[in-house]
């Protein structure tokens, strides 16, 4: 079952898979945090197009913590999984106090990663949204409509791994998703991944970094 050696490799067989693009020569590849952004800085760099990040904090089930249902983004932006809270017997109330809190940590997290810089205007751009793989599709869909708020034209997502189900559920929010894996049913990201440790905080801050010193190309 395992594809990928790593993300970095996921990354690059990703980028070779959407090299021959035309649509794609000026976009921006977005990156998801964190697990996302080594993927998408090797699309970035193969690609030669510019490297930034979308912060989204997944709303997860109280009780398992890992099953989304919902995700938060920047713009204010709020997805909710109502089947995923009904299965999870999760009130509106305990969905709003977890909401409040994951929200002060994504501003924490925007400080962390974007520092003094200012979100990105993507009027009338293309972003290619970049994550190491989509189980539920929520925090993708986050991503998706903070990418629109703030002017995206059009919306690809590319991903290593995900299901034709999540997929099919994307592109009510993405213009078009790529996938180099297909999972069928219920799957982990990190069943097809040799090596899925956590990426640490300093690997997202020093992809963005690398990617600015290689040029006006790339920041």
């Amino acid at each position: 079952m395992v594809r990928f050696k790593d993300r970095r490799d996921a990354g690059r067989q990703l980028a070779a898979k959407l090299e021959d693009r035309s649509d794609i020569e000026e976009a921006i590849v977005f990156g998801l945090p964190r697990g996302g952004v080594p993927v998408a800085y090797e699309v970035a760099v193969s690609l030669a197009l510019p490297l930034d990040i979308l912060v989204l904090r997944k709303i997860g089930v109280p009780t398992q913590p890992e099953l989304a249902m919902g995700a938060l983004g920047e713009e204010d932006v709020v997805v909710v999984d109502h089947q995923v809270m009904a299965m999870a017997q999760v009130s509106a109330s305990e969905f709003a106090s977890i909401e409040a809190r994951e929200r002060i940590e994504l501003e924490r997290r925007v400080g962390l990663f974007r520092g003094s810089r200012t979100a990105r205007s993507l009027e009338d751009l293309t972003a290619v949204i970049v994550d190491d793989g989509i189980a539920t599709g929520a925090t993708c869909r986050a991503a998706c409509r903070t990418a629109r708020a703030r002017g995206a034209l059009r919306l690809l997502v590319a991903v290593p791994v995900t299901s034709a189900r999540t997929a099919d559920g994307l592109r009510g929010d993405a213009d078009e998703v790529i996938s180099l894996v297909l999972a069928d049913g219920s799957f982990s990201v990190s069943q097809w991944y040799r090596h899925f440790g956590e990426t640490p905080d300093e690997e997202v801050v020093n992809c963005l970094i690398q990617a600015r010193r290689r040029g006006p190309a790339f920041s």
